[in-house]
Formats: C-alpha cells, structure tokens, sequence
C-alpha cells in the first residue's frame, strides 16, 4: 500500500515464526531454541528436521510438548535446504504467520540480533543479515571460507546486478506477503543458490529489500553441511540466470 505522496505504507508485522532446519545438529537444536525463545518471547520456532540419524527430531518433539511455541516439521529424508525452507514456508503461510525467518540450528547466527532485523522488517519487505555490510563481521571463520563467501556473493551481485551485499547469506526475516509474491512454486535451488534466487526475486518484483549488520560465528559442535555440490549448483545456476536475463534485455523476452 503507498500514501497519496508515494510512499509506501508497511502494515503490522504479525506473529513471526523462525525456522531452523535440522540435519545432525542434535547437540545444538535445545541450545539454539532456548536463545530464539529467549531473544523475541512472542516468537514462534519451527523446527524442519530432515529425519536425523542422530535423534535431532526426537529431542525436537520433547521440546515442543514443553512449550506450544516450539513446533516440529518431520520431513522425510535429507532434501537440501531448500526444499526444507520451501515446506516450511509453506507450513507457515498455512498457520497463518506474519513473518517467516531463515535461521542457522548452528550458532553462527545470533538469536540476540533478531530483533534487529524485526525492527527494519516495519519499513521493508525482506530484511537480510548480512557480514559484508559496514557493522557487519564473521568471528573464527576460516579465511578460504570468507573468500567463498565474499566471492559467491560479489559474483552474483555483478552477474544478476543485484543492489545487495551479501546474497548468500541464511539469515533473513520475510513478511508473509513477500514470499507470497515470490513464485516459491518455481523455485527448485538449493544450498547458496536458494539464497540468491530468493534475494534476486525479490528484487526483480520491486521488493524493499534492507541489509542489517550481524555477527556470523562460525560453529562450534558439528559438521558445516558446505559441500562441493552446492558450489558448483551455485555457479552455474547464476551464471544462467544472469545470461538469460542479459538475453531477456536484448531480446524483449522477459522469460529468456
């Protein structure tokens, strides 16, 4: 909605719902959960956990039969994360959820930052964290980790002319109207890639979309689920997107 001056008019947030998928984190998810909880009171948790051999979804349900804002989405095999997001997504809208946020079950993102991002979702539409903006920073990351980072995200940032600084990144507050208008249904990405196809519709579809400084730590328990698949899907799913729409300029075809 704009005013009669052109700007335009952000209604109320709603319930937010923060979703963490799982896959082996047993030793992280009651630690991770209590921060949220802890961190935004009136949030609601989601936990999507793609039937860990370690018992995560297990030590899930026990949490969410001691506390009705916990709640668990039991999906059938390991997937990617972005099938898990997008069920999840899905699970929201369903429940009727105002806001819908990405989050690590690592640590390496800070529950405490949340309401950060909370805050600038009241005058925006897709609120991303971000380590490469100014205030923004990683602690105990490994330098060729950072130069992935850093890369991918500068890459698809001259590849898609994306206004954005980091467009991998997992920790993102959506309104629900956002992802509404995303066309998630088309989406098949995974790993980094679904980050950038996300961040890029938005900003395809006229979305205000807002970078927030955080602090990403990298993990202390548990394996990084960073593999050489994922890098290699990132690539050269922004590198078409960029030359389609490179094409889709020359051509007038905006599908190209």
């Amino acid at each position: 909605m704009t005013n009669s001056g052109g700007r335009r008019e952000y209604g109320p947030l709603g319930t937010t719902l923060v979703i963490i998928p799982t896959y082996n984190e047993v030793d992280n998810i009651q630690r991770i959960v209590a921060r949220v909880r802890s961190a935004v009171p009136a949030a609601h948790v989601l936990v999507a956990d793609d039937n860990s051999p370690d018992g995560t979804g297990k030590v899930a349900d026990e949490m969410a039969v001691e506390d009705e804002q916990v709640h668990v989405l039991h999906r059938k095999g390991k997937e990617g994360l972005g099938a898990a997001y997008l069920a999840s997504f899905r699970w929201g809208l369903d429940n009727g959820y105002g806001v819908l946020v990405e989050m690590d079950a690592d640590g390496s993102h800070q529950p405490e930052e949340l309401p950060r991002l909370l805050t600038a979702l009241g005058q925006a539409d897709l609120v991303l964290g971000s380590r490469w903006v100014p205030g923004g920073r990683t602690v105990n990351w490994p330098r060729s980790r950072q130069i992935i980072s850093r890369g991918g995200s500068t890459y698809s940032r001259l590849m898609l002319g994306l206004p954005l600084r980091d467009i991998t990144g997992g920790f993102r507050a959506f309104r629900r109207e956002t992802l509404e208008g995303l066309g998630l249904d088309e989406v098949v990405s995974q790993g980094y890639c679904f980050q950038v196809d996300l961040a890029r519709r938005a900003v395809q579809r006229g979305y205000q979309v807002v970078e927030v400084p955080i602090t990403f730590v990298e993990r202390e328990v548990g394996d990084s689920k960073m593999s050489r698949d994922i890098l290699v899907e990132a690539m050269w799913r922004v590198t078409a997107w960029g030359v389609g729409s490179r094409v889709g300029r020359v051509t007038g075809r905006r599908d190209a």
